[in-house]
């Protein structure tokens, strides 16, 4: 009797850049579960090993500290290659504007390269900062933007601009296969508490009685994503034949005043608000229109604020 012959499929590798940080790491954790082999570059400048240090017992999981900005060599097949290497925070990218613009540029450069060799599947982590303060509202991916070229949030915004534009230059000319995330804002556990988004300052203000710091009158808007739902349109746009920018965020809508007392009811808090100078360039209205997303990738956010606020404030609450 002659024996069947079995077939072992070969795991198909994902290379993450900037693994180490609050979506790439979740974005570790989603790939993992969904049996890809996963190799981690981060070179820990607002990455932190404690997001990742779980999956080092994984066979399937190989972590590499390594900064994107200098060539990017690794070893055998590549299926996709996800960038989301950048310094994210207003933060972050004041105090390091070079490192933005360089992670944004040679960054996207050299791993856009990586991926021509594997002939694998790129996808850019852009961001609804290329809107800029926004003239249209809500926000569809065929509006141009408005943004300030050299004020100081130009590092991040042009960055990421220039990005999206040797991805889709590399996508013409070369003919590869690609993806771009415009990512909203997205909120959860593994931000940290020093970030400088509003989300980590509130609930850090918040938990330990501190007052609470919005810019100027609070009335701007922003819509906030948990990271869940965010990670569930990534790994759906990677597994999409969509090439082009597709915005992934929550639509609903709320003022950063509103956020500040929804925080403020939910921990219970003690704090006062306190109204600062708006910083130089900040968006007055952030909203996506996931018109697309729905459509293309069947996708929308299940997770309502205040349920995400609340796993994000518990998590918050064991850091502090």
């Amino acid at each position: 009797m002659q024996k069947k012959r079995i077939i072992k499929m070969r795991k198909k590798t994902v290379v993450i850049t900037g693994g180490a940080g609050f979506i790439g790491s979740h974005l570790c954790d989603k790939l993992i579960q969904k049996d890809y082999k996963v190799i981690c570059l981060d070179n820990l400048i607002t990455g932190r090993m404690e997001n990742i240090k779980h999956l080092f017992k994984d066979n399937n999981f190989r972590f590499k500290k390594f900064n994107v900005t200098k060539y990017i060599a690794i070893k055998g097949k590549v299926d996709y290659v996800l960038h989301f290497a950048s310094l994210a925070s207003p933060e972050d990218y004041l105090k390091f504007p070079i490192q933005t613009l360089k992670v944004g540029s040679l960054g996207t450069h050299n791993a856009l390269g990586l991926t021509k060799e594997k002939k694998a599947v790129f996808m850019l982590a852009s961001t609804s900062e290329v809107y800029g303060d926004p003239l249209v509202h809500p926000q569809p991916e065929g509006y141009w933007g408005n943004v300030n070229p050299i004020g100081v949030r130009g590092c991040y915004d042009e960055g990421k601009r220039f990005a999206e534009a040797i991805t889709m230059a590399y996508h013409r000319v070369h003919h590869l296969d690609t993806r771009i995330a415009r990512i909203f804002n997205t909120y959860g556990p593994r931000m940290r508490i020093n970030d400088g988004r509003a989300v980590p300052n509130f609930i850090y203000q918040a938990i330990t009685h501190k007052p609470i710091t919005a810019y100027g009158k609070g009335k701007q808007t922003r819509s906030f994503c948990y990271i869940s739902d965010l990670t569930d349109g990534i790994y759906k746009l990677m597994l999409s034949s969509f090439n082009e920018p597709l915005n992934l965020g929550n639509p609903q809508e709320f003022t950063i005043l509103e956020l500040a007392k929804q925080i403020l009811a939910l921990t219970a808090s003690k704090s006062k608000i306190i109204f600062k100078a708006l910083p130089q360039d900040d968006p007055r209205q952030r909203q996506p229109d996931i018109s697309k997303a729905k459509k293309i990738l069947n996708w929308r956010p299940k997770i309502e604020l205040e349920e995400g606020l609340k796993i994000t404030i518990d998590w918050f609450k064991l850091r502090r």
